[in-house]
């Protein structure tokens, strides 16, 4: 998974009532060893920051999964969706979780 910690992710000032350190350590936490988490530059989707990318498993891509982008990812109980999802597969093993889906984009419509 990836985390775009940057310009507007990441944010006071555009997002001053969350703590974004402390939102990553939870994400880091609740996923442990069991998957990698990296911090990105950014992803150039500020429009719906906080993203989070989530990757498909090596052998749910060779099958045909694809990453994919959350944004507004704001609230704690998204990051542990974001890690439930992760441990039942992520994508193209698990439907992405109901509570989740209103934030799954396409990054391509917000391209220049």
């Amino acid at each position: 998974m990836t985390i775009c910690r940057d310009c507007c992710c990441g944010s006071a000032r555009k997002h001053p009532d969350v703590d974004h350190d402390a939102q990553l350590a939870a994400l880091r936490a609740a996923v442990g060893e069991r998957h990698r988490v990296r911090v990105s530059e950014c992803l150039s989707v500020c429009e719906r920051s906080n993203v989070v990318v989530v990757h498909p498993a090596p052998a749910a891509r060779r099958a045909g999964a694809r990453l994919v982008h959350l944004g507004d990812v704001l609230e704690d109980h998204l990051v542990g969706a974001v890690a439930a999802w992760l441990d039942a597969g992520g994508p193209g093993l698990a439907e992405v979780p109901p509570v989740l889906t209103p934030r799954v984009f396409d990054p391509a419509d917000y391209a220049d």
